[in-house]
């Protein structure tokens, strides 16, 4: 099939792309979200070794996770594309052999779906009577910072900020984790990794990105300056998301009301996202 031509601007953003999560997937080569937006972007650019590579490493991916229905399904897209690749057939045949002595394997994924079903039905079902009822990451927050002592109590209550919906934010709100940091309580750079590492969520230097300001423009401002959220990019049917607390379950649901597209979060620098927001919405 013929690759769409592309703008030097398109082109310029697809490269920037690749470059950036190259980055992120050598860090976190099981970040399965980042390899996917790289195998889009190969695919754009008509780079078909390098789309290759990645659905392979997408399946890697999947089978250090345990999930072998998607490294199945990752290993027959590349048949599609090359029938006679020997690595691939192997691999398929190791699967296999592994699926045959774990016939349990189909039942744990049924449970883990009913699972993520049930959530998201109760998660519709919740109704938001007050502000306290509002998961804003808060509980998770204090798990991490105060319960494993890395803060006091009084130092996590002195630099929490509790949001009241009712009012427009004329600004970003800037985040706990820069709070503690303005303080002199807890360093941005440790807070950064340290909350990479609890939430599994990649980290992303947006400084270096080159956000689309149109599409952040699409959101409502109240949402993005309240929870300090940034959409920046879209990559096919998802929508690239940088914030500095992936806790905040209210943030996602907002910016998913907005959307038919489905989100993925990266944790960023809260001055980096506070600079944008400003931008974005003067």
């Amino acid at each position: 099939m013929a690759t769409p031509t592309l703008n030097p601007g398109e082109e310029a953003q697809l490269l920037q792309t690749i470059e950036m999560f190259e980055v992120i997937v050598q860090s976190q080569p099981g970040d399965t979200q980042s390899l996917e937006i790289l195998k889009e972007a190969y695919s754009k650019l008509g780079r078909e070794d390098e789309l290759i590579g990645t659905s392979k490493r997408i399946a890697q991916a999947y089978l250090q996770q345990g999930q072998l229905s998607s490294a199945i399904l990752e290993y027959e897209t590349v048949l599609q594309r090359r029938p006679e690749d020997t690595d691939v057939r192997t691999a398929l045949r190791q699967i296999e052999d592994k699926a045959s002595s774990a016939v349990v394997q189909p039942a744990t994924d049924a449970v883990a779906q009913a699972a993520v079903s049930d959530t998201a039905v109760a998660r519709r079902k919740a109704v938001l009577t007050a502000s306290e009822d509002v998961d804003d990451g808060r509980k998770t927050m204090y798990k991490i910072y105060v319960e494993s002592k890395l803060i006091t109590a009084g130092d996590f209550d002195l630099c929490w900020r509790n949001v009241d919906l009712t009012l427009s934010p004329t600004d970003a709100v800037e985040p706990f984790i820069q709070m503690l940091h303005d303080k002199g309580i807890f360093l941005i750079d440790k807070s950064l990794k340290l909350i990479s590492d609890k939430s599994r969520m990649a980290f992303l230097p947006l400084d270096r990105y080159d956000v689309d300001m149109d599409l952040s423009r699409g959101f409502h401002p109240d949402v993005c300056r309240r929870w300090c959220v940034l959409p920046f990019d879209r990559m096919s049917k998802a929508i690239l998301v940088a914030t500095s607390n992936p806790f905040n379950q209210q943030a996602a649901k907002e910016l998913s009301e907005a959307t038919t597209h489905r989100l993925l979060w990266y944790i960023a620098p809260p001055i980096d996202i506070v600079a944008n927001l400003r931008k974005v919405f003067r």
